[in-house]
């Protein structure tokens, strides 16, 4: 009797609407830990209790001031950008209809970087304060103009509008280049900067970030269901009632702001988009709303773990985030190619 009923549970499957409930609950625990464990690590090394009691009742010591100025504003923007790079993944695959395409191919990165290079060599601005905004404005002025190039209309050519960001994306890194050897003092920060980092961030500048990462995440959950028909191509959404126009423009502002916010913010790192999305499909599935939940939980988790390794493997320096970042999702990427090309 006992084996009976273990085999009868046994063939019990949970429904498709409670796996990704539990995968998601189980990701917020392992994201939760990880922040823990950033606000531990470093100099000096804190245990748990001493870190999160610090947190909420600050002493005045030396320790309080680096949990509270350093390491939190740390954790928030490593949550804000993860979220953001994450969704904008989700989006730029299912506006392109390509499970390889990542939010750097509509060139918002190399409009960053280029505003940054500009502003280090010609305005001569050293704060990060400053910066900030201006990489902002250069990532969303290169992402008009690759809508302007490659439409966004009905009319709009989706092969053309790739293209415009990939040649947009070439240009901008050629200007990039050749502004950052005009002066070869301001090369280095350039470097430092193109190699992503989330050190050196203040607790206001980690809230402003996640204030407009929010707009953008907001944006691209609104769409989710436009982006669920226009995944089946564009004749099919038109006769299902899509307005494949608004969806794909609403989309385009989406990863602007969420691709350029979370560049500007710590550099262009790369791969967080293209590995996130894959991985929380293999719970949610092909739908896009539920995908575009996972990825607001799943994507902090990896940015988080990335930084603990870039922070730990050579400690008391520190990698480049984007170091690990691709060493993590180049993998990934192989195994994807090599997947589309047996099938």
């Amino acid at each position: 009797m006992t084996s009976s009923a273990a085999g009868e549970r046994r063939r019990v499957r949970r429904s498709p609407a409670t796996i990704p409930a539990v995968a998601i609950g189980a990701v917020v625990l392992l994201g939760g830990a990880l922040a823990v464990a950033e606000l531990c690590v470093g100099e000096p090394m804190l245990a748990p209790p001493r870190a999160l009691g610090l947190l909420t009742h600050p002493d005045g010591s030396h320790e309080a001031l680096i949990v509270q100025t350093l390491r939190l504003p740390r954790v928030l923007l490593a949550v804000a950008v993860g979220a953001a790079l994450a969704v904008a993944g989700v989006v730029m695959q299912a506006l392109t209809r390509n499970p390889l395409a990542e939010p750097g191919i509509l060139g918002v990165n190399s409009g960053a970087a280029l505003a940054v290079t500009f502003a280090f060599v010609v305005l001569g601005l050293q704060g990060f304060g400053s910066t900030l905004l201006v990489a902002a404005v250069g990532a969303a002025v290169a992402g008009v103009l690759v809508a302007l190039l490659g439409g966004v209309g009905r009319s709009a050519s989706l092969s053309r509008l790739v293209l415009a960001g990939v040649a947009l994306t070439a240009v901008l890194a050629g200007l990039t280049q050749a502004l950052s050897l005009i002066d070869p003092a301001q090369y280095s920060r350039i470097r430092i900067w193109e190699a992503g980092s989330l050190a050196a961030r203040d607790a206001p500048t980690a809230l402003w970030v996640a204030g407009i990462v929010a707009v953008g995440l907001v944006l691209a959950l609104a769409i989710g269901p436009g982006l669920n028909l226009l995944v089946m191509g564009e004749d099919a959404a038109h006769a299902l009632g899509a307005r494949v126009a608004r969806v794909r423009t609403a989309g385009l502002v989406a990863v602007v702001l969420l691709c350029g916010t979370a560049t500007a913010a710590i550099g262009p790192v790369a791969f967080v988009g293209l590995l996130v999305p894959h991985a929380v499909r293999a719970f949610t599935g092909a739908d896009q709303v539920r995908t575009l939940v996972a990825s607001i939980v799943a994507g902090p988790v990896l940015l988080l773990a990335a930084d603990l390794i870039a922070r730990t493997v050579v400690a008391p320096r520190e990698l480049p985030l984007g170091v690990v970042t691709a060493f993590l999702g180049a993998p990934v990427l192989i195994a994807l190619v090599h997947r589309r090309r047996r099938s």
